[in-house]
């Protein structure tokens, strides 16, 4: 059930939205080598502007595992909430786990489950295939297509990619990536960076940086080389950041700069 949230300065409905719903994954979180927490049984909860989070039934968490603390957040949406310190037998997550104690009546569902920090756990899984960044949402989309527009690429001032088979992807509230195949990238201009992300929806990625003259412009291309099963369309293949420095054309039109939260900061001047 999706709900509207009165006005945290108590002025009619706001704008902000909670949805809870039981998912019918099985969800498991494993911390130091051992599995801390496996439901059948998961909420998954998605509100306005936040990722989606999974919240597990007390019952099936370890919950010997986790230490009461002190501290307490509170959210003008879900209440107030009170922290565990995870621990196994090597390992350690301060604040690692929280419950709400006491939610408001539109999140009441929440009161007797218990939710991890991502980052601080080792490994989640969806059934048996690990999962990435945040729990994927159900009423996302990506969509690989192939194309026959003219995309290019040019970076610095020069042209680094020149396509007309693209693959396009699509994905809910992001801008349009435009794929190149590698034959068609001047990959000697391509410099590999230590860089890795990861992503819920197509997998890991790994980073090159390109090489003009004497600049570099660091981390502008990735690609995923083996991408989860879900999203094969694009395995190997090379997309630009086009919100950095990348100036895209499409069938002889340059892209505008889309403004996004892996935008750089605009250069300060004097």
């Amino acid at each position: 059930m999706t709900v509207r949230l009165p006005s945290p300065i108590g002025k009619g409905i706001s704008d902000h939205w909670v949805q809870i719903e039981e998912s019918c994954r099985r969800v498991r979180v494993v911390f130091g080598a051992e599995t801390i927490a496996d439901s059948k049984r998961v909420l998954l909860l998605r509100e306005a502007d936040c990722l989606p989070v999974y919240y597990f039934p007390k019952r099936d968490v370890k919950m010997d595992r986790l230490r009461a603390t002190e501290h307490r957040d509170r959210c003008p949406h879900k209440g107030e909430a009170a922290y565990y310190t995870v621990v196994s037998a090597a390992h350690v997550a301060e604040r690692g786990a929280w419950n709400y104690t006491d939610p408001p009546a539109q999140c009441v569902e929440l009161k007797d489950y218990i939710s991890f920090v991502w980052n601080q756990m080792d490994a989640w899984y969806e059934e048996d295939e690990e999962i990435f960044v945040h729990p994927r949402d159900p009423y996302k989309r990506v969509d690989v297509l192939q194309s026959s527009r003219h995309i290019r690429a040019l970076v610095g001032g020069e042209e680094v990619a020149d396509t007309g088979r693209p693959r396009l992807l699509f994905e809910t509230n992001h801008p349009v990536r435009y794929y190149f195949p590698p034959e068609d990238v001047r990959t000697e201009l391509l410099i590999p960076s230590p860089t890795i992300t990861r992503c819920p929806y197509k997998g890991v990625a790994s980073y090159w940086s390109v090489r003009i003259g004497e600049r570099i412009f660091p981390d502008l291309v990735w690609s995923y080389l083996d991408p989860i099963p879900e999203c094969p369309k694009v395995r190997a293949l090379f997309c630009f950041f086009q919100e950095r420095e990348p100036e895209i054309y499409v069938d002889g039109e340059r892209l505008p700069t889309p403004r996004t939260k892996w935008s750089r900061p605009d250069p300060v001047r004097p």
